[in-house]
């Protein structure tokens, strides 16, 4: 059953370009591709989706640009069940150039466009309740998603932020956020040490935690989830899965999460869900198009 309180989502949406490959390849060198194909992207839209089909009522707050890609992106978050308040501008859809090797592994670099464009004006329109859960990300400016952070505690609201890509600047977001996830790399960046195993990840968790009631969750791929919530270390094991394409398995993760939160779940059930919606995902090519349904996740777990 949809849940009470609704996930508001506030970032990017892409057009991914993605060409499949043998291997990733190395720099300077030129490798024959295997397959391309458009799906559609971009973090904030792709964590809206997952949230919406996984029963949440959801809206996504971004920009797009005025041709095909916008149009078209704006049609699949419909049909996807994502409320939008999405504004077309004068700037190019953002685009994701995406590599996926035959192990599903991927290398992707994103090209911001229209999503530069959403501004911390925007988020003073947000209908925002206590209970409600805000989701943000990197790919949108910093102010933006400070803004509607700001907004989320004022209102009794959860902040949920993605940290990621790591980039200079979100230093500045950490404080406003009630949960924090990152993956091993991006953890890395943030903690400025080597993450390496499960005790590097706890001790670099610890030290970038910025006030005690903090969430730190780190996504850690096959190896499953670990965080750090308060006192507790909550881990939940990887699922054996044969992985297709690892793109967009990390948004599904944040989409579960949010849905599981806003349905009140708490962190250690939450978690082990999107832990099990993110090993549905990679099982299937794409990212927005892999997200799985309730049903579908409901099945898995029995």
């Amino acid at each position: 059953m949809p849940v009470a309180n609704k996930v508001l989502v506030a970032g990017s949406v892409n057009m991914d370009l993605v060409a499949t490959v043998s291997r990733l390849p190395l720099p300077g060198e030129t490798l024959s591709g295997e397959g391309f194909a458009l799906h559609p992207g971009g973090k904030g839209a792709n964590q809206a989706v997952a949230a919406a089909k996984l029963g949440a009522a959801t809206t996504l707050m971004g920009c797009v640009g005025e041709d095909a890609f916008g149009q078209d992106l704006r049609a699949h978050l419909l049909q996807n069940g994502v409320t939008c308040s999405l504004k077309a501008v004068q700037a190019p859809t953002g685009t994701a150039m995406i590599l996926v090797d035959a192990a599903g592994e991927n290398s992707i670099v994103v090209t911001p466009g229209a999503n530069g464009w959403l501004d911390a004006a925007a988020m003073a329109e947000a209908p925002i309740h206590a209970g409600d859960v805000l989701v943000s990300q990197l790919e949108v400016p910093v102010p933006t998603v400070a803004a509607l952070f700001k907004r989320g505690r004022a209102a009794k609201a959860l902040n949920l932020l993605n940290a990621a890509p790591a980039m200079a600047g979100a230093d500045d977001l950490w404080p406003l956020a009630d949960i924090v996830v990152v993956n091993e790399v991006e953890l890395a960046c943030f903690a400025g040490a080597p993450v390496e195993d499960r005790h590097s990840a706890l001790a670099a968790a610890v030290a970038v935690r910025r006030f005690p009631q903090q969430a730190v969750v780190v996504t850690l791929g096959r190896q499953g989830v670990l965080a750090i919530d308060g006192d507790q270390v909550i881990e939940h094991p990887g699922h054996a899965v044969r992985a297709l394409d690892a793109t967009g398995a990390g948004d599904c993760f944040v989409g579960a999460l949010a849905t599981r939160l806003c349905a009140g779940d708490g962190l250690a059930e939450g978690l082990a869900y999107a832990n099990k919606a993110a090993a549905i995902c990679v099982q299937r090519p794409g990212a927005g198009s892999s997200m799985p349904t309730l049903a579908e996740v409901e099945a898995a777990w029995r």
